[in-house]
């Protein structure tokens, strides 16, 4: 079977509201992800309602409300002919929805579809946790049976040492592979030897880089402006869900800090509840850690012949994909892996890619995978990442793809990687090739 091209025409996305207390709280995000579907197909008139055969939802938690299977695109007012699926692949859930309706659209079963994420982080999160708001998780009976195979968990280890470019500590193996997210990061700060400046120089610049894109108008395009109503917190400070604020327009990140430097961030202590098994420095704090978020991103992808059929200009070429996996004590890593099958299936190397839009769930885990894969970090997030953009877990991998795929057409550049680290061990990754 001969495989077709597919392609990324635009995608759209919400502003990443603040978890907890942020913008979304009191707006069910199913609607969001309508009026972002239906925002993304009114600004491409060449592509009917009818075009679209399916749909992919990634979502993680759910956050208590049904954002699921069928009501998404009926709210968007496609015809009941469009299908939908949803996934979940922990932080790389709408990345994975990405792959599956372009892989849908390589083989020929589908012609058009939508991947979008959604997810609501704000009204508590899963038992591991994510980003710096998570929480570690006890150790039970079973997590102490798994820690009893740590003698295996450590002979497996070298396959891992050919991988990286450090060993891992048999010390991080003594440790339960169920971790919070926090956790792990701490594991490879160890692992690397990462200093706690160069982390916070790392965040500090994610946030000066977004600031600088907001300026330059590039997130504009890129976000439907929401009219929402705001939510009303108690004393506690803790959501009224009876009661709504008044109206106002969301089309800003909330995560975004203007004025952040590396002098703000060293004044923060290490989160709360992680530990190091080798007894080192604790180094990961809320200002080098993403936030938690709600939000919704999506991309609308087509068969090449069909674009040129209705006359579109598409950003990018999907030109590879790939996943991998790691140990789960070091999930961080997850996208060395998966970027090297990424970039044999795409027939290309890491030198020649010129975007990279790295989900910066902590700093820890970027810096090491870069350096690792041997990616300039002058080509990674050029206009800031995560930890300031923010990074509501199945809605992220959607809006890189979406973020690195219009700073290719911005740049003029050839080969953009989007990549992921996911909870458990693994990785997710994209590479796109811009359409002349």
């Amino acid at each position: 079977m001969k495989l077709r091209n597919a392609v990324l025409v635009d995608g759209a996305r919400s502003a990443f509201a603040r978890g907890a207390r942020g913008k979304l709280v009191a707006t069910r995000l199913d609607k969001v992800g309508a009026q972002v579907i239906r925002t993304l197909l009114d600004r491409n008139p060449k592509v009917p309602d009818t075009a679209i055969e399916d749909i992919g939802l990634g979502n993680v938690l759910g956050g208590g409300e049904f954002v699921g299977l069928g009501y998404v695109p009926r709210l968007a007012g496609l015809p009941y002919e469009t299908c939908m699926f949803t996934s979940n692949r922990q932080c790389g859930s709408s990345m994975e929805t990405f792959h599956r309706v372009a892989s849908a659209i390589m083989i020929g079963s589908i012609d058009c579809g939508i991947a979008i994420g959604i997810e609501r982080m704000g009204r508590g999160l899963g038992p591991a946790g994510g980003g710096s708001r998570s929480k570690p998780t006890r150790v039970t009976k079973f997590n102490a049976k798994l820690m009893e195979k740590n003698e295996v968990q450590r002979n497996m280890a070298h396959d891992h040492d050919e991988m990286f470019s450090k060993p891992i500590p048999d010390y991080l193996l003594d440790s339960t592979p169920i971790l919070s997210m926090t956790q792990t990061a701490q594991n490879v700060v160890e692992m690397y030897d990462l200093s706690r400046e160069e982390m916070d120089v790392f965040a500090a610049k994610s946030h000066q880089k977004t600031a600088a894109a907001y300026e330059k108008g590039i997130y504009k395009d890129e976000i439907v402006p929401l009219e929402v109503e705001t939510p009303v917190f108690d004393d506690e400070k803790k959501w009224v869900e009876d009661e709504r604020g008044e109206k106002v327009t969301f089309d800003r990140d909330e995560g975004l800090r203007p004025g952040t430097t590396p002098e703000t961030l060293a004044g923060l202590p290490p989160v709360k509840g992680i530990q190091s098994f080798g007894d080192k420095e604790l180094r990961i704090t809320a200002g080098n850690s993403c936030p938690t978020n709600d939000g919704v991103a999506a991309c609308l992808l087509m068969s090449e012949e069909m674009a040129t059929k209705l006359g579109l200009e598409p950003l990018a070429r999907v030109a590879g994909i790939g996943v991998g996996g790691v140990k789960p004590q070091i999930m961080g890593l997850g996208p060395i892996p998966a970027t090297k099958k990424a970039l044999r299936h795409a027939d290309i190397d890491a030198g020649q890619i010129d975007r990279v839009e790295f989900n910066e769930a902590f700093a820890a885990q970027v810096i090491p995978s870069i350096r690792d894969l041997g990616i300039g970090e002058d080509k990674v997030n050029v206009n800031g990442g995560s930890l300031a953009i923010g990074h509501p877990l199945g809605a992220t991998g959607a809006r890189l793809c979406l973020t690195v795929a219009k700073e290719l057409r911005r740049s003029g550049t050839r080969y953009a990687l989007a990549t992921q680290c996911i909870g458990a061990g693994m990785g997710i990754s994209t590479i796109l090739e811009r359409m002349d």
